[in-house]
């Protein structure tokens, strides 16, 4: 464990998102689309509670983890506009997987997501490292 609590609930959360990325590739091996959709967005979901974790944030709903991390980092341009729809997006179609009976997902629809989960989190990573030399 880092001496700085900061950092060691940011690479926890880290672990995390990189641990829900590999199981929404197992789940997309195996045919369950939403089932890889709910992980593929817990894997950004965590991704953006560990950079939070710098800002002394974290909230219990989801909407109020994306809202933050579009006020601090978004609108600040420290992350582009197309992060926050892809955030968004993934965030609607997790919904729709988990509490819509009738929907439907491609495979290409979940391989994208899982693409775009892989690259947001790659993108904090990235900004941790300039930032607090993670």
């Amino acid at each position: 464990m880092h001496p700085d609590p900061k950092i060691s609930l940011c690479k926890v959360r880290l672990q995390h998102a990189e641990q829900c990325l590999k199981s929404a590739e197992s789940l997309l091996n195996e045919s369950d689309y939403k089932g890889a959709a709910n992980r593929s967005y817990y894997a950004i979901f965590h991704a953006l509670r560990a950079v939070l974790a710098f800002d002394d944030f974290d909230s219990n709903k989801h909407s109020g983890i994306i809202s933050t991390f579009n006020k601090l980092y978004v609108k600040t341009g420290i992350f582009s506009k197309e992060t926050s729809q892809l955030i968004s997006s993934a965030f609607d179609v997790r919904t729709d997987s988990d509490y819509n009976d009738f929907f439907t997902i491609s495979r290409e629809s979940v391989t994208q997501q899982i693409t775009d989960a892989s690259y947001l989190i790659q993108s904090i990573k990235n900004y941790l490292c300039q930032k607090y030399n993670l």
